[in-house]
């Protein structure tokens, strides 16, 4: 039988109604999405061009888990390549998730959690931040639902997307250890967003699933690149279901380049920290009251984020509408370079007036 799910609404830009709006997508600033908006590093960028694209990809992106491996202190066997974080979201849901099995998803959070559960055929439950506590989350409330029903699955986005709040390394390895039938899956694509913030990786749970995007922190957005971190069992099952060339050749060469240049990185984030402190400045002068986050993403209350966003968009400027994350009156703006934060402020200061 066959199961009918909607798709997960996501940010960037809908080429479809760019089009239909007669906008060119080179013309229009994207602050809807959350990736490092310095751009990839220049050994990224020769060794996509020195890779041989008449040649099939390595099937199992040996030299990229290698080089994942020594930098994460795990085996390689430990850790599987994916074409995006969206791709073992999928694989994690019908590798460990049997039909009529339960699944927690701490939210609001990323869509792509709860439309594999459905797919998958599990019981979805939720527990929801509020906006009245700044969407910081209830630890003790977290542990109660877990407590309240046997989960197979908790997908907890950590940092999570789009409030930009974190769950504390010691909260999981406990719940890790009270629940151990339930994998917990922590979605570490922001990670590297929060200056200091520890990897649940170190903490070498067997029922600890580590999800990363490098299309975020190493801006490979183009290509479709993560991976999965977790006990050996865990990963070969994912491993069973993956199709067969899932990385291409391009994002293998890609991820190997950004991991040898971590000074670009280290030096975009932390320019990126201090956009973000600007530009939230900016908006408060503004009159706007953003969210505290700990990224440089956040949430902003707005009347109607549909309306605002179409507003913006007929100014050359994308934010995400944030009513798929049943948060219909905020809109989530990624920070960007000073120039473009700046047009981004003259525009909502037009708005106002």
């Amino acid at each position: 039988m066959s199961v009918q799910v909607d798709p997960a609404v996501h940010g960037a830009f809908d080429f479809a109604e760019l089009e239909r709006l007669g906008l060119d997508p080179d013309a229009v600033l994207d602050f809807s999405v959350n990736s490092n908006p310095f751009g990839p590093a220049p050994l990224v960028r020769e060794a996509i061009r020195s890779t041989p694209l008449e040649r099939y990809p390595d099937r199992e992106s040996i030299a990229l888990r290698r080089a994942l491996s020594k930098q994460l202190d795990v085996l390689p066997e430990q850790i599987l390549a994916g074409n995006g974080a969206a791709e073992l979201i999928q694989l994690t849901a019908f590798a460990c998730l049997q039909q009529g099995e339960h699944a927690l998803v701490v939210g609001p959070t990323f869509g792509e959690y709860e439309r594999c559960i459905w797919l998958a055929g599990g019981i979805l439950h939720h527990w929801r931040a509020v906006p009245e506590n700044g969407f910081i989350p209830d630890l003790e409330e977290i542990e109660k639902t877990l407590t309240a029903r046997k989960m197979r699955l908790a997908f907890i986005c950590n940092p999570n997307n789009p409030t930009g709040q974190v769950i504390p390394l010691q909260a999981v390895e406990k719940w890790s250890r009270t629940f151990p039938d339930t994998l917990f899956v922590v979605d570490e694509a922001y990670l590297a967003f929060v200056p200091g913030m520890y990897s649940v990786v170190s903490l070498h749970r067997k029922n600890i699933l580590i999800l990363r995007s490098m299309t975020k922190d190493y801006a490979l957005a183009g290509l479709r690149l993560g991976y999965a971190v977790g006990d050996e069992n865990v990963i070969a099952a994912l491993a069973d279901l993956r199709p067969a060339w899932n990385v291409n050749a391009l994002a293998q060469a890609a991820g190997l380049a950004a991991l040898q240049d971590e000074t670009c990185l280290s030096d975009g984030l932390r320019k990126l920290q201090s956009e973000k402190e600007a530009l939230v400045s900016g908006l408060k002068e503004l009159g706007y009251e953003p969210v505290p986050s700990q990224t440089h993403y956040f949430l902003l209350p707005v009347e109607e984020g549909a309306r605002f966003r179409r507003k913006l968009l007929k100014k050359g400027i994308l934010v995400r509408d944030c009513a798929s994350f049943g948060l219909p009156s905020f809109i989530r703006i990624a920070t960007r370079t000073s120039e473009e934060n700046a047009r981004l402020l003259h525009a909502m200061g037009e708005m106002r007036s």
